[in-house]
């Protein structure tokens, strides 16, 4: 099973409106594993982005200048997504983006949700916790999602956020595949990034014993946990 978790930046909040996408950012899974391939591009959108619009994701009007249209990048990029399964967090805007691109373009490219199956994470978040902050920062800190990079947003690094987020909303991830047997990572699109990938662990890992004022300390915690909860600490259970 392909997956792509996608998000994209754009100028504004309304593509019919006339606002435009100036970046695009998506992570493959495959078989619920991440493959280390990825599609970055960032985009000149013809037209001035929006003061608030730079307030969220950091992107001006003259880092877009040299930048290829989306015209110049559309076949790559639909060529990246056909036949997958998007994963989006708030998928009507991205969706309606895209759409609305490709329809600038005066071609008879299918609506994107006939050609890709599509997630919503938000939609998937909302039936999961209702009642809740469901955003991406508000799940990061759900699901202990390291997002501390996560200063702006960004096409690319909200991909690879979301795709951690999915996979422990869903069941957590089994391993880490990165394409090629070298280790080596395929990345798709004009401007390359940097994937995180999960950090070497040595074999032999030194234990380290906690103090008696450690273990007091903690003891500590659970009453306090204990008191708080009427008794119901799990952690002072007997298991035996």
């Amino acid at each position: 099973m392909r997956q792509i978790v996608l998000d994209t930046e754009t100028t504004g909040l309304d593509h019919a409106s006339g606002h435009r996408i100036i970046e695009i950012g998506c992570v493959e899974l495959v078989n619920r594993k991440l493959t280390g391939r990825h599609y970055h591009q960032y985009i000149n959108p013809d037209r001035e982005v929006e003061a608030g619009a730079i307030e969220v994701h950091g992107i001006t009007n003259e880092m877009l200048k040299d930048k290829p249209l989306f015209a110049q990048i559309a076949d790559e990029f639909y060529e990246f997504i056909q036949g997958a399964e998007l994963i989006i967090h708030n998928a009507p805007f991205d969706i309606g983006f895209i759409d609305a691109e490709f329809a600038l373009l005066r071609r008879k490219t299918p609506k994107i949700s006939t050609v890709c199956g599509v997630i919503d994470t938000l939609i998937m978040a909302r039936q999961k916790h209702p009642g809740q902050r469901n955003s991406l920062d508000a799940l990061c800190q759900r699901y202990y999602v390291d997002n501390s990079q996560r200063d702006l947003h960004g096409a690319l690094l909200d991909a690879e956020i979301l795709a951690d987020v999915y996979l422990m909303m869903t069941g957590g991830q089994t391993a880490l595949a990165l394409a090629g047997d070298d280790g080596s990572q395929q990345s798709e699109g004009g401007a390359a990034s940097d994937h995180r990938r999960l950090p070497d662990v040595p074999r032999n890992l030194r234990v380290i014993a906690a103090t008696s004022d450690e273990l007091a300390l903690h003891q500590q915690q659970l009453a306090e946990v204990a008191k708080a909860s009427g008794g119901n600490c799990v952690w002072q259970r007997d298991v035996s």
